[in-house]
Order: structure tokens, then sequence, then C-alpha cells
């Protein structure tokens, strides 16, 4: 396919990374931002965001000059070929997502997009917003595609360049295959729907993987119950090709910029139409209560009163790899420690500053310092490697909670502490898991 020229509206995570790798595949690609200061440190390759290959990548389309950054949308469409909206659509009031920022780029481009350029929707918005960007544009000439992102912060970059599949939809079906042409680069399938089929596509992914977490969150707490052990469990059931090994592991919750946000507004569309979502409510509701039972646990550990206890945070993003706080779980359960009382001194390796309620520290030994508990709440590798009898020594307590399953129990108890994890019996560090 001969490169085009693209537009990418909007430099967070999934635009950045959507603009740097169409430029990757050969494409010119101008990426737009509204924040002058952002637009300039771009355009000098400093990349904010901590995403594995994604500086090198901006890099690489800058010096090729296929990759360029400006202020304002308005000018810089004028001779695209291809519009992306990649801003924002937080959760609004009462659940549903926010487009204002989409109606507002709409808004502003809408009479001087040229004509056959496609407006893609990669932002994740509900199902009937490519009809509603229709109707607001009032223009036959303009297709609107919706192409939704399946990028996993920490393997954004790989996600893209080689995904599971492609998929885009509109009512312009020459328009839809078009769009899907332009990652012709990648071996991955294309999806070719209709909008609305479209729009679903990226609502239903991700709430099916909120069941699915939601779900082994349930089972550990009856493997708690029963005496079993989550990790053989989660092994067993792997291992059914129906059923896969990701998104078995339990921990303190689900969160992050997707989640929580494409659950909420997938219920209020279904409120929409007169569908009692049931079973994604629960999923919510299961999320909260798996929350409350992390914050139970480590209530236990410090003697059942959390008021004036010194607990040590290891892990404040919402999953290794990113520095994104966004509907973090670690938040969320940290959030409830200092409410009821607790003292917090926690770590991060890639959270610099002060958080509300919480001591941050810059190093990780320094939780441990008269800690009557630590709490590994994100899944960092590093956490592993930590000299757990040092530990110990700084320690006043003897208790690690372990949300994430992810320390070696028998590191931990030959250290002279006491391991409790998730859905595994306090024996674990005697079991050997293959």
């Amino acid at each position: 396919m001969t490169p085009a020229r693209i537009v990418v509206v909007g430099t967070g995570y999934v635009g950045l990374t959507t603009g740097a790798c169409l430029a990757g595949l050969g494409h010119n690609v101008t990426c737009v931002d509204v924040d002058r200061a952002k637009v300039s440190r771009l355009s000098a390759g400093r990349v904010d965001i901590l995403e594995p290959g994604l500086a090198e990548l901006v890099a690489r389309g800058l010096a090729a000059g296929r990759l360029q950054f400006v202020v304002g949308a308005r000018d810089a469409v004028r001779t695209a070929e291809a519009v992306f909206l990649c801003v924002p659509t937080p959760m609004g009031a009462g659940g549903s997502a926010d487009l204002r920022a989409v109606e507002a780029v709409t808004t502003e481009i809408g009479d001087v997009l040229p004509a056959g350029c496609a407006l893609v929707t990669k932002s994740t918005v509900p199902v009937g917003t490519s009809k509603r960007i229709e109707a607001m544009l009032g223009r036959s000439d303009v297709p609107v595609v919706s192409n939704p992102e399946f990028l996993r912060e920490g393997t954004a970059v790989a996600d893209f360049l080689g995904p599971d599949r492609i998929v885009v939809g509109s009512d312009d079906r020459a328009a839809a295959h078009w769009v899907g042409e332009l990652y012709a680069e990648l071996d991955a399938p294309v999806v070719v729907a209709d909008a609305a089929s479209a729009e679903l596509v990226k609502y239903a992914a991700n709430c099916f993987l909120a069941l699915k977490l939601s779900y082994v969150n349930s089972i550990a707490e009856l493997c708690e119950r029963l005496d079993a052990d989550i990790d053989l469990v989660t092994e067993g059931m792997g291992h059914d090709r129906r059923i896969g090994r990701t998104f078995l592991k339990p921990g303190p919750g689900w969160g992050g910029s997707c989640l929580p946000k494409d659950t909420s507004a997938l219920v209020k569309v279904a409120e929409s139409v007169n569908y009692d979502f049931k079973m994604l409510t629960s999923a919510i509701d299961e999320n909260i209560a798996q929350r409350d039972r992390i914050v139970a646990k480590i209530a236990g550990a410090v003697g059942g009163t959390l008021a004036g206890a010194r607990i040590g945070v290891l892990g404040l993003a919402f999953k290794a790899g990113t520095n994104d706080l966004r509907d973090s779980p670690a938040l969320a359960v940290s959030s409830v420690l200092c409410a009821l009382g607790a003292e917090l001194i926690a770590y991060d390796p890639a959270v610099d500053g002060d958080i509300a309620g919480m001591t941050v520290v810059d190093d990780a030994y320094q939780v441990a310092k008269d800690a009557d508990v630590v709490v590994v709440l994100t899944e960092w590798a590093e956490f592993k490697h930590l000299d757990w009898a040092a530990m110990a020594e700084l320690m006043e307590g003897i208790d690690v909670v372990d949300t994430r399953n992810l320390l070696d129990p028998r590191v931990i108890v030959d250290a002279g502490l006491s391991w409790q994890g998730v859905g595994r019996p306090r024996a674990a560090a005697r079991i050997k898991v293959s």
C-alpha cells in the first residue's frame, strides 16, 4: 500500500503508540495535542510514558521524517487521508463513557476534513458513536470508521505490531477495508464489520477479561476456605485450550485505564436497551469485594486493628511495567488502609513523588523499616530478588502479605518471616509447584 497521510489526534498512551507504530509501518504521521510543552518534548524525542520500545520508535520516526508533532488539529487535518481520534473517553457521571473530547475534536475539524478522508475512532466508544459522529459532521463525503485498539500497557508496541486481530467497522464497507489496508505490513487477520459490531468488540473483549479475573479471584477465595491451592487449580484449568492460561492470576482486584470504565460503560449501554447485565454487574461487585478481602487479610496480619499499624507497601502502579496509577487496585487497597488509620510507607520502581495519605520512598528496603507487615500489591519482578533476610531484620513484625502470589514463599519463611498469598494455603512454603 502507498504510504498514507495520517493525523493522530491525542498523544496519550493510545495515541502516541498508534502514531509511532503507523510511522514505523511507513506512513506519514502527524500527531496532534493541545499541550504545547508536551508537543515540544515529543518533538525532541522525549517520551514521558513508560512503555518498552516506544521511545525508540518515536526517535526512528522523527529521524526518518515520517513522524511529527504539532499543536492544534484544525490545520493538521486539511491534507489528511485518515484522522485517528485517540482522545480520552473516561468514565462520566453515572458510569457512562464521557464523549466530550471526541465531540469537541469532531466539531473542531469537521468542516475542514478533505472529502474522502476517513475519520477513525481509535478511542473506546459506546455502540452508536459512529452514527453520532456522522450526524455531527453532516457530511456524506467523510466516512466514519471504528478501529478499536487492543493495547496492553507494558506491551503496547508489541501488541500493535503483532496483533491477534485488527478490527475495522463502518457502514461504508469500502472505507473500512481501506483502513484495514493501513495495517497491510502486519501479519494479522482483519475483521471487517459494521460500525456497531466493531464498537461492541472492544467492550465485549475487555468485559470478558474482567469477568475472568473476578472469577479467578472468587475461586481463590474458595481455595482459602477449602485449603486448596489456586496455583495448582489454575494450572489444571489452564491446560484446557478452551480456557487458556491468561488472566487466571488472582490478585488485589482488576483496575487500570480500561477495565473499570469499560465494564461500567457496557452496563450503561445494556441499560439503554433495557437489558439487565447481571453477570457483568456481579463481576464489578466481586472486584470491590476482592479489595475488601485483601484489606481484611492485611488487618488480620496486624492483629485485627489497622489504626496505628505501620504498613510497608511494595508496588503502586496498576500493574508491573507501567507507571500508570489510573484506577490502580494497589492504590484502591492503600486508600482503604489509610482511611482505617494505617501509616503507609510505599515504594514503586516507576512512581515518583508523594501520594496523599502515604509516604513514597525511593528504595524498597525503606518500606520494611519498623513495618508491622509488608504487602506486595504490584507484581514487579525486582521484589522477588530482594534480600528478604535483610528485610526481616528491618521489620518490626514478621508478616508478608503477597497479594500477587509473586514471591517464593519458601524464601520468605527461610528469612524468618510469615507468608500469606491469595488462594494459597499457609503450607505453600513446603509445596513444590511445577
